[in-house]
């Protein structure tokens, strides 16, 4: 099969379309058929060298929407199914751009009846990010967030979640994206041009990497997570800091699709492109401006 890999890094023309056997599922994990995959911020990461690996041939592609095609021991999911899932790892030989990828069973949900398998593909890793630094900020109904990034895709998830939470939610982003961010639940908004106010929000999820600059916004005593582990400022005022470190969780991921079918998140394709373009997806990416993912289609 064919497979989007690096075997040395750099920028988009050190991603490579390689053939390499079809991988088997062992016990409590899953074959999926590729249909579609999300291309995301951390694959140009993982291409330019930033987690190490030198030497090694590493495999890109976090995200994926497909169909089991076949199952290992322990598992309950059948040939057939439509599913969602997310791979994490910064170093493994085969991710998710590729014809078939193996995934943990628990790893996976049922894809959203409502997408098509491209909107759905953009679900996994950035709605788990969001859904997860809200559970690490721990904030009560009713608290202010400030979400910093808003309009990208991990931002524009923390927000439609934060709503749907009962958080008072304050979006930070280009002056452009103020129509639909208060449209996926936004109560206010702050453009990035703006001046953002002293210690006025109970929490900031700083999808933005903004740092220190995010950090000024947060109450005494109040709390600070960021998306990028180890941006994160130095702990002041009592501010408790955490940063993300997302993790794969299919029960979670299946409370997300659910959502999604609800209409509380909204998945934004920007763009697709073929497997064997995947090189030009990532100098897409490179370029920046954009609203939705990009997404390589086996």
């Amino acid at each position: 099969m064919r497979a989007a890999t690096v075997s040395r890094f750099g920028g988009p023309e050190a991603v490579e379309i390689t053939e390499v056997p079809v991988p088997d599922p062992g016990p409590g994990q899953v074959r999926i058929k590729v249909a579609a995959a999300a291309l995301n911020p951390v694959d140009a990461a993982m291409r330019a060298g930033v987690f190490g690996g030198t030497g090694e041939r590493i495999g890109l592609g976090w995200d994926v929407a497909g169909t089991v095609e076949s199952v290992g021991t322990g598992v309950q999911w059948s040939p057939g199914d439509r599913v969602i899932g997310l791979a994490t790892g910064h170093r493994t030989p085969l991710g998710t751009h590729a014809e078939y990828a193996v995934l943990d069973a628990d790893a996976i949900a049922q894809a959203p009846v409502t997408l098509d398998d491209a909107h759905a593909s953009v679900l996994p890793l950035n709605a788990l990010s969001a859904a997860q630094a809200l559970d690490m900020a721990s904030l009560q109904p009713g608290q202010c967030l400030l979400v910093t990034g808003a309009a990208g895709g991990v931002g524009a998830h923390t927000v439609e979640l934060a709503h749907h939470r009962g958080l008072t939610v304050t979006a930070l982003a280009s002056p452009q994206d103020e129509q639909f961010l208060r449209a996926r639940g936004a109560d206010h908004f702050l453009s990035r041009d703006e001046t953002i106010p002293p210690a006025a929000f109970d929490g900031v999820i700083d999808a933005a990497v903004l740092g220190d600059m995010a950090l000024a916004p947060v109450r005494d005593g109040g709390t600070y997570i960021g998306v990028w582990p180890g941006q994160e400022p130095t702990p002041e005022r009592g501010i408790r800091i955490g940063a993300l470190d997302v993790r794969a969780d299919g029960a979670l991921l299946a409370e997300l699709s659910a959502l999604a079918d609800r209409g509380t998140l909204q998945a934004r394709v920007a763009e697709t492109f073929p497997l064997a373009d995947a090189a030009s997806a990532h100098a897409r990416l490179a370029k920046g401006r954009l609203r939705g993912r990009l997404v390589i289609l086996p």
